[in-house]
């Protein structure tokens, strides 16, 4: 009787969890998994909505890329902001996260902190634009200063070697506020003993950061730069809004390179195959990463 009534609670649980998620796994299934099997598919064939005829074509999209200058451009592209926009971010954000987490106050402490996340609440479209307008090179905000203080000025967004470095400038003001919590939860889990045991040992700052701040906060660091990694690849909003992959298709990137090719060009197998390639390299680079951070101590 009692093994019974304890089978009945049982099922009447399972029964609510399985009500209760059904439309949280309808949502997940139709939103992601669905495109993802769809897009899956498209990249085998030449297909185009406009298109009655879509022919099967295997990996004819694959060696298509192989000979296409603008993919390589774009894949080439995609690298270099990546490996420019990491670094950057990483010290930046690591530096300000130790800087704000040595002030005293409580309260210029949170207001450091809030200051630094504003600019990831803002859509990274509309952040997009008024870079834009801030770059220009005749009346905008950073030529005018350097007008100012008598230094000639900058083609920040015509000229191919700086588009990439003002592209990069702006993704770095709009990103780093999660990086910089992330490391300011880090550095807060560190027990402050080992700190104390250091110093009385005769540590100084350079010898804290080096043997006690960076290992410990190595698990962190694996999280923040996969995170970043995977989101800078992905980058579109600012690449299509402040240069649209130009001067000379310097600043296109894959992102762009897929969207041009599905919604401009109508080319969605072409696109899918693209796509796929990215997801390829995130994957692969994000198990790269987990396996040389990976740490062997806990605390």
């Amino acid at each position: 009787m009692k093994n019974e009534r304890h089978f009945q609670q049982q099922v009447s649980e399972m029964r609510f969890v399985s009500v209760s998620l059904s439309p949280i796994i309808a949502i997940f299934l139709i939103f992601a998994i669905v495109p993802i099997v769809w897009g899956l598919v498209l990249m085998f064939y030449n297909y185009s909505p406009l298109d009655a005829h879509s022919p099967f074509i295997g990996f004819g999209n694959f060696k298509r890329m192989l000979h296409d200058d603008l993919f390589l451009k774009s894949f080439g592209n995609t690298f270099k902001f990546v490996l420019m926009a990491i670094p950057g971010n990483l010290v930046l954000t690591l530096a300000l996260a130790i800087g704000i987490n040595r002030v005293r106050s409580r309260f210029w402490r949170n207001t450091f902190r809030t200051l630094f996340f504003l600019p990831t609440i803002a859509p990274l479209s509309g952040s997009a634009v008024v870079w834009t307008v801030m770059l220009r090179q005749n009346d905008g905000l950073f030529n005018l200063i350097l007008d100012r203080l008598g230094m000639p000025e900058v083609n920040w967004l015509s000229d191919p070697q700086m588009a990439m470095i003002s592209i990069v400038m702006m993704t770095l003001w709009a990103d780093i506020g999660y990086n910089i919590v992330i490391f300011m939860a880090g550095l807060d889990s560190i027990p402050q003993m080992f700190y104390e045991a250091a110093e009385l040992d005769g540590a100084g700052r350079w010898q804290l950061f080096r043997h006690i701040t960076m290992p410990l906060l190595s698990r962190t660091s694996v999280f923040v730069v996969i995170m970043t990694c995977i989101s800078y690849f992905q980058m579109f909003p600012q690449f299509q809004i402040m240069t649209n992959g130009g001067p000379s298709n310097g600043t296109r990137v894959l992102a762009l390179d897929i969207f041009d090719n599905a919604f401009s060009y109508m080319n969605m197998g072409y696109a899918s195959s693209i796509a796929f390639v990215l997801l390829l390299i995130i994957l692969a680079i994000t198990l790269v990463q987990i396996r040389l951070g990976r740490s062997q101590w806990e605390y």
